[in-house]
Formats: C-alpha cells, structure tokens, sequence
C-alpha cells in the first residue's frame, strides 16, 4: 500500500465538549497511513531498543488534534498515533483468541467510556460504529483494553492497515524509510 497523498486525508471532527470550570475542546483525528516523520521513526528505535527489540518499521497511523477555547484562551494538542514494528514475536492462536475475545467483551463499555471522555465514538455515515483497532496489533502482542493501543478507525481505512502492518513487520518499504513532518494540510 502507498501512503496516501497529502490532499487524500481523511478526517473526523468531534463534537465540543464541555469542560468544568468554563470552555470547551473537540478532538479531530486525521487518518493516515503516512511514513513515520524523523522524529517519530527515532522515538519508535528509542521504544524498541528500550525494551530489549529491533526496529523493523514504523507507521504514523493517525493524528490526534485535541483544541481547546475557553473565555480567556485558546490552545490545542497534538498526539501521533504510531506503529513502531518491532521484531515483536508473534502469539499462538489460542492466545490470540483469548486476547480478540477479551476485547470483543470490552467492547461496548470501552465505546461508551471513551464517548464519555472524547464526547461520542465515531461513526460511519450509515450510523455504525468505527471500527477499534488496535496499534499494537493483537496477534504481535498488543493489549486489547489499554487505552493507549486503541483508536477508532473508519471500517474502510481499518481493513487496509493488514497489508501495511506486514510490510512493517517484514522490514519493507515504505516503512523503513522516514516521510516528511507534516503529511497533511488542515
């Protein structure tokens, strides 16, 4: 798969949400796949070297842009969601079951809390639910529940990451090569 244009990104647009004490912030996440920028590729050799693997690829699956407006100020974040493919080794089967089960049971409620902090899971145009996909995949390991390994992913773009995440997990262009800081435009 070829990371995607900058003119081709995707993205979705939260609802404000109110915050104690006055103001409000949205999230908008930007959906890639793009190359890893320099310092993301650095960040994920730093990850795996620091628990004892070997960079085999990165991917910069999405970017999260939380921005806030209050009466006084006006400030935003933002988080990039990546893949650091490390030479993980990968579970049996009945691991990986086990994990895919433990998340289809925390599905729901994981939904109903993350639209309790976030204001609502994403949905489809059609009125389904993005898909969660897990940045750590599960069959590499990945926690099923941990909210820092999860993101909502539109079905289609959700379906596509299969054949980057081989291409990362197998040391192969274009995820061994770094991509440029800003792949997208707002």
């Amino acid at each position: 798969m070829t990371p995607p244009s900058p003119g081709a990104v995707r993205k979705w647009i939260g609802p404000p949400v109110d915050v104690p004490g006055g103001g409000q912030f949205r999230t908008v996440i930007y959906y890639g796949p793009w190359q890893c920028s320099s310092q993301i590729m650095t960040y994920c050799q730093e990850k795996c070297a620091g628990n004892g693997y070997a960079l085999q690829g990165c991917i910069w699956l999405a970017d999260v842009k939380m921005d806030f407006q209050g009466t006084v100020v006006r400030a935003g974040s933002r988080f990039g969601m990546t893949q650091c493919c490390c030479n993980y080794g990968t579970l049996s089967v009945k691991q990986n079951d086990a994990a895919r089960n433990r998340w289809n049971r925390a599905r729901l409620g994981f939904r109903k809390e993350w639209a309790e902090r976030f204001g609502a899971w994403p949905a489809e145009a059609n009125g389904m639910p993005y898909q969660g996909h897990h940045i750590r995949d599960l069959a590499h390991g990945g926690n099923p529940t941990d909210w820092d390994n999860i993101i909502p992913f539109p079905q289609d773009l959700h379906e596509a990451l299969l054949a980057p995440y081989n291409q990362c997990y197998a040391n192969e262009p274009p995820w061994t090569r770094t991509g440029v800081d800003h792949p997208y435009g707002e």
